[in-house]
């Protein structure tokens, strides 16, 4: 008996394997072409530019404040205090540049995560249907880098999940 369920294990097992679709996409084509993506990379140029034009008016009011310490600093006439206190001026706003830099990152990377979330869900959801239509047991990313052999029988899906999203 036991032999019988190793035989019929020995038979079932490779017909199986063969009978397995295999399929690759390449990600960053289909993520370049989809219209999303220039909406969204246009929005984040954008709100870019508008941090970029706070924290080069927040610097250049820096720049002004530290002229201004560098032409008293040199004045016998003026009092330490006076001088002190301009330094601590400049420390708090080099501080709070600096905060702002960090601040406006940490938006920009949130931003990109939303915007960037459903443009992904829109094409893994493709690429699942697709998969799903073909038959095919495993769909992966075709990056070089990652695959280390690639077989004659694995098909290139990239034009079938363009056209699920109705890309050119």
């Amino acid at each position: 008996m036991f032999k019988r369920i190793i035989l019929a294990i020995a038979v079932i097992l490779p017909m199986s394997v063969f009978a397995q679709k295999f399929g690759v996409v390449d990600l960053e084509s289909v993520f370049q072409a989809m219209p999303e993506t220039t909406a969204m990379k246009a929005q984040l140029e954008e709100t870019s530019k508008k941090y970029q034009t706070e924290y080069q008016q927040l610097t250049e009011e820096l720049n002004k404040i530290f002229a201004e310490y560098q032409a008293i600093a040199e004045d016998p006439n003026t009092p330490q205090s006076i001088k002190e206190r301009r330094i601590s001026d400049i420390q708090e706003r080099r501080q709070k540049v600096d905060q702002f830099g960090s601040t406006a990152q940490q938006d920009l990377d949130r931003l990109n995560q939303q915007l960037m979330q459903p443009i992904q869900s829109k094409m893994m959801d493709a690429i699942k249907a697709v998969g799903q239509e073909g038959g095919f047991t495993l769909v992966i990313p075709n990056d070089p880098s990652l695959i280390l052999f690639q077989g004659n029988d694995v098909v290139d899906l990239t034009a079938e999940v363009k056209a699920k999203l109705g890309l050119k």
